[in-house]
């Protein structure tokens, strides 16, 4: 679904319905998430967020910082934590039980969403503005950063580029060991894109360089493109990007991005807890949105109800209340749900009988996983890391 088509109808929608009133809301006195590391966009919109909450509701929440995907989502996984502010790779990635979710001791997750944020940052392919990229099909025989032990990164280069039929082996791929050091290497010029997000203080380095920043469009009209793309990355939707370094409201770009954070809990979460959570949110939006920087993607208009991971029923429970669940949203969660319990049935008959072996166990779940998804004619996405 593209982010405009689902603004416009959350726009029509809302605007004949009041919201009954955040202080309806029944949540306990303190309510704990996860997020990013201290300082990241998104700890400091959970921040903000807290804020608002103790100011209006006088519940205070506990931000529990963590370093990547898995340290993120363990707490939820172990019913410690009942939310994470987490990003793609604690989502979409740890329901499919891929990458480091394809450990022994991790395995397809029953995530679920309430809200995802939609801000005017892209999360794309940066590119040096002397390297003369300006579309993706530009990046052929152009040097492409790949950041080693960062599987989802280069997974999402590989799903853009495939936009412009191009892949990893049409470019020259240059190893990083670090994310920073590959965004420091755009700027020593020894390589010449990585991924990135358009408000990283690192894409402001590269744009204050002598190389310069730019972003390759991604046209929206091209469906074909799209559809590689989202074969991919079924997580990536289309997007105007006017916010970060060198962009404006009157310098945007047509481009690629997906949600970031992605505000998730797990299927087994209490609905009325979800239900809750989900209203405060939306309801108090007025007192959090210029708290941080991107919290204008929180926005109830800006939501995207038919994603990569199902909605939780007690979001879904709010979201009927104000008139914004639909029929084909309900269907699209129904397939999620299905995808689900179609990844976990396959994980435990794998478990059963699973080589001891860590790289026996890890090609043996990618194939099982491939074909317990093709059996049902579902898209693997993701076949091998």
């Amino acid at each position: 679904m593209m982010r405009q088509v689902a603004f416009l109808s959350a726009i029509l929608t809302a605007a004949a319905i009041a919201p009954a009133g955040a202080q309806n809301a029944k949540l306990p006195d303190t309510l704990t998430w996860t997020a990013y590391d201290v300082g990241s966009g998104g700890y400091n919109q959970a921040v903000a967020i807290g804020g608002a909450l103790k100011n209006r509701l006088q519940i205070n929440l506990r931000v529990l910082p963590g370093k990547n995907d898995i340290s993120r989502t363990i707490p939820l996984r172990d019913g410690k934590t009942p939310f994470s502010a987490n990003g793609v790779g604690g989502s979409y990635l740890a329901q499919e039980g891929v990458f480091e979710f394809g450990a022994r001791d991790w395995g397809p997750q029953p995530v679920r969403s309430l809200l995802l944020n939609n801000s005017d940052a892209l999360l794309t392919i940066v590119a040096a503005k002397d390297a003369n990229i300006n579309t993706i099909a530009d990046f052929k025989g152009k040097r492409v950063a790949w950041v080693v032990g960062a599987p989802s990164l280069n997974q999402n280069i590989a799903a853009l580029l495939a936009f412009a039929n191009l892949t990893w082996a049409d470019v020259q791929k240059v190893e990083f060991g670090g994310f920073g050091q590959a965004m420091n290497g755009i700027v020593a010029n020894q390589v010449d894109a990585a991924f990135a997000s358009t408000i990283s203080g690192t894409v402001y380095k590269l744009a204050s360089s002598p190389r310069g920043v730019r972003y390759p469009t991604i046209p929206h009209a091209d469906k074909e493109g799209w559809a590689r793309i989202n074969k991919m990355a079924p997580f990536f939707v289309p997007a105007w990007g006017t916010e970060g370094a060198d962009l404006s409201t009157d310098k945007r770009v047509e481009g690629a991005t997906y949600p970031y954070p992605v505000l998730m809990t797990m299927a087994a979460t209490q609905d009325d807890l979800v239900y809750n959570m989900t209203k405060a949110m939306v309801e108090l939006f007025d007192d959090y949105k210029a708290g941080a920087p991107g919290n204008e993607g929180w926005d109830i208009k800006r939501q995207i109800f038919a994603w990569a991971i199902p909605v939780h029923d007690g979001a879904i429970r709010y979201f009927r209340e104000r008139g914004l669940w639909t029929a084909a949203h309900q269907k699209h969660n129904d397939t999620l749900v299905a995808r689900q319990r179609t990844l976990t049935t396959a994980w435990t008959t794998y478990r059963a009988t699973a080589p001891a072996d860590d790289k026996e166990f890890a090609q043996g779940w990618m194939k099982a996983r491939a074909n317990a998804l093709t059996g049902v004619g579902m898209e693997p996405v993701v076949s091998a890391w």
